[in-house]
């Protein structure tokens, strides 16, 4: 007897029975039918069965964990891509509609149930499942023929130059696996070289012929034991110009990706980032990034290979020498992405894929990614939703006065909505945006790049950073926050795709805060920092470079009481403005000045020459007159390359070199020695609290 053909499971999950009876009356004859009553028993069932379940009839409102619940760990675990669902609701909203379709549902029905609709509609969305996972089989399998033979040969090639050149027969495997690891982590890391994930296959494709010069070399040479003499080294060096003149002259496909990467690799993959490679020299970004990185790629092999004069060395050791330029020289962003990956490529090359292996898995993924783009044309009605979406999007963001964006990172494009297009006085779409002067003038380079380099920095769990910068509106340069979310793909591994986000003003708030920081840390009367303040950053930078030579300097007004005296406290206040703006031209932009309380001021600098006329040209200039009040100041210094780095030393020696001038009739400086220890202080002990 001929077993019958097993029936195809369907899931239902609703936690009324009567609606799951109802579903299974109408289904139970051509199909065998699972029945649970909330979110969690249908996320346990689909663990469970899996690709054994053919469709899954999903409620929306559940006790545990509603449909969008489950749809959304379907999404997480990927489940969605191979068990279709159509949502079973009374609730008909297109709020609820329009989600359940931007949450992978298929199909949604509203209850109450037609029996003809609800079998036509399962019918149809399980055959369309299964079409279309025949339909990505046949194509993956048709990609894989045609390139599985451009591989094979590329593979025969490159091995029988192997062969000649006496190396083993992984060395092109390593260097294509290598050269796919730097590519994918440069891409996570940067957007600056524009790489596509198709640029990464033909890359590493083409990386496989990077040595198809040395057919050209003498085996003699090739496979010599010992150090090349310096003919033989200059003979050697030529593979990489032959190997390159190979592939220009090719008489068909010149224009072919695939071979204008090849010939780049082959041509400059002996070059090096500081110019002294060969055959042609060139510098930095001047060497296409493709020979850059196969370069990195075969160094690193070469190094952690046996070959006929060499033992392999360890891979510790071969990282350590490529990153202290034993080895050449190498673009330092490469230098980095060598640096995060140097601990997974032992493992990565010791387990690598076969080529069969690696095809299969790549063609797949063109196939899948061919059929998400081309599985259904979009209904009208979808279109109207999705216009209707965007007109709703444009709306709240003109009404919310905030600059709002997308960034794609291949192709390399910026968009603003309209409202913040109009707000910059720039396009809404910026294609390029890293090289875009509009983009430069708004944001500038270097918020760029930090922008740029935080959102590399984030993860699909932690995707979120903010970045607080002076943007040029029309001519005025604000603060702003931005706000942005990092895209990363789902599959791994994660790649960046770009971001969405949003900028908003904090231009009075952070005017505020610098007020309100500006009166904690400054004197009020006369601008300089007080005491308090004063005294952290001089701790500071000595703490931060404790081999300076540093002074302190402390300094009053001689006979100050009589001007308050005499032409009354507004006019002292007056002197003693102006002796703080005489003090700041009298000093320069690095060093430290503070008022420390009535009369008295310091100043700290750091001094390379001599130091006695540094503080004559201070003394002096805050000597003279203000209106008819004559100003004469008397002042101490201390070096801390006699009495040290302390700050309160250093104070109280300057102190007591002032005390000293005081007693000798005020109107000069003196620089502290021993025989002022036991002087007096003129100023009273050090305020912590000011």
């Amino acid at each position: 007897m001929i077993e019958a053909k097993r029936k195809q499971k369907i899931l239902i999950a609703d936690d009324s029975e009567m609606n799951r009876s109802i579903l299974a009356d109408m289904l139970e004859d051509e199909y065998e039918i699972m029945e649970v009553e909330n979110g969690v028993q249908a996320v346990a069932a689909i663990e469970k069965y899996g690709v054994d379940i053919s469709l899954l009839l999903l409620d929306i409102v559940m006790p545990e964990i509603d449909g969008f619940g489950v749809l959304m760990a379907m999404n997480e675990h990927k489940w969605i891509e191979d068990l279709p669902v159509i949502m079973i609701s009374a609730e008909n909203s297109p709020a609820y509609i329009d989600r359940a379709y931007e949450m992978g549902a298929t199909d949604f029905i509203v209850r109450p149930f037609n029996e003809i609709v609800v079998r036509r509609r399962v019918v149809n969305t399980i055959l369309l499942y299964a079409k279309q996972k025949k339909l990505m089989g046949m194509v993956a399998d048709q990609l894989y023929e045609k390139e599985k033979s451009s591989n094979m040969m590329i593979d025969i090639l490159s091995h029988i130059v192997e062969f000649r050149n006496g190396e083993s027969g992984w060395h092109v495997r390593h260097v294509h696996t290598l050269t796919e690891l730097l590519l994918e982590h440069l891409v996570r890391k940067t957007d600056q070289y524009n790489i596509s994930q198709q640029d990464i296959s033909i890359i590493s494709m083409a990386s496989a012929l990077h040595d198809i010069g040395k057919i050209a070399i003498d085996e003699k040479i090739l496979n010599k034991p010992g150090r090349f003499t310096d003919d033989e080294f200059e003979i050697m060096k030529t593979h990489s110009a032959i190997g390159g003149d190979l592939l220009r002259d090719l008489p068909l496909y010149q224009d072919e990706p695939l071979v204008k990467r090849a010939r780049e690799i082959c041509r400059w993959h002996h070059e090096r980032y500081d110019g002294r490679g060969y055959p042609d020299g060139l510098k930095g970004d001047e060497i296409p990034i493709s020979a850059q990185i196969v370069a990195l790629a075969d160094v690193y092999d070469a190094l952690t290979s046996e070959r006929c004069y060499k033992k392999a060395i360890p891979h510790e050791e071969a990282v350590r020498m490529i990153l202290d330029g034993k080895c050449g020289t190498f673009n330092p962003l490469l230098m980095e992405c060598l640096t995060d990956i140097a601990d997974q490529l032992p493992a990565e090359l010791q387990h690598e894929e076969t080529p069969d292996e690696s095809n299969r898995r790549s063609l797949h993924n063109v196939a899948q990614e061919m059929l998400n783009h081309a599985e259904l044309t979009a209904s009208e009605r979808t279109l109207q939703l999705l216009e209707k979406e965007r007109e709703k999007y444009s709306f709240f963001a003109a009404m919310s006065k905030e600059i709002q964006f997308e960034y794609n990172v291949s192709p390399s494009i910026l968009t603003l909505t309209p409202w913040s297009a109009k707000k910059l006085s720039t396009n809404e779409i910026i294609a390029e945006p890293r090289k875009s002067d509009s983009v430069k003038d708004i944001l500038g380079q270097e918020n760029w790049d930090l922008l740029s380099k935080k959102l590399r920095n984030t993860s699909r769990e932690n995707p979120v950073i903010t970045h607080d910068c002076k943007i040029n509106f029309q001519g005025e340069q604000r603060w702003s926050r931005i706000v942005a979310h990092a895209m990363w793909t789902l599959e791994e591994p994660h790649i960046y795709q770009g971001a969405i986000g949003k900028v908003i003003d904090i231009h009075d708030t952070r005017l505020k805060l610098d007020v309100l920081e500006q009166l904690a840390t400054h004197d009020r009367m006369t601008g300089l920092l007080n005491h308090a303040s004063a005294k952290e950053q001089i701790v500071g930078r000595m703490t931060q470079k404790p081999e300076g030579t540093y002074a302190l300097v402390i300094f009053d007004l001689d006979h100050f009481k009589s001007a308050n005296d005499t032409y009354g406290h507004i006019f002292g206040d007056q002197v003693l403005q102006h002796t703080a703006e005489k003090l700041r031209q009298s000093i320069r932009g690095v060093d430290i000045a503070a008022r420390v309380g009535g009369d008295e001021f310091l100043v700290f600098l750091e001094y390379t020459e001599d130091l006695e006329p540094i503080i004559e040209r201070i003394f002096h200039a805050l000597t003279g007159r203000f209106e008819e009040f004559d100003i004469s100041v008397s002042m101490g210094v201390a070096r801390a390359d006699m009495v040290g780095t302390d700050y309160e030393t250093l104070f109280h020696c300057a102190d007591r070199a002032l005390y000293t001038v005081k007693r000798a009739g005020r109107g000069h400086y003196r620089f502290y020695d021993d025989s002022m220890d036991k002087m007096l202080s003129v100023i009273s002990p050090i305020d912590e609290g000011e």
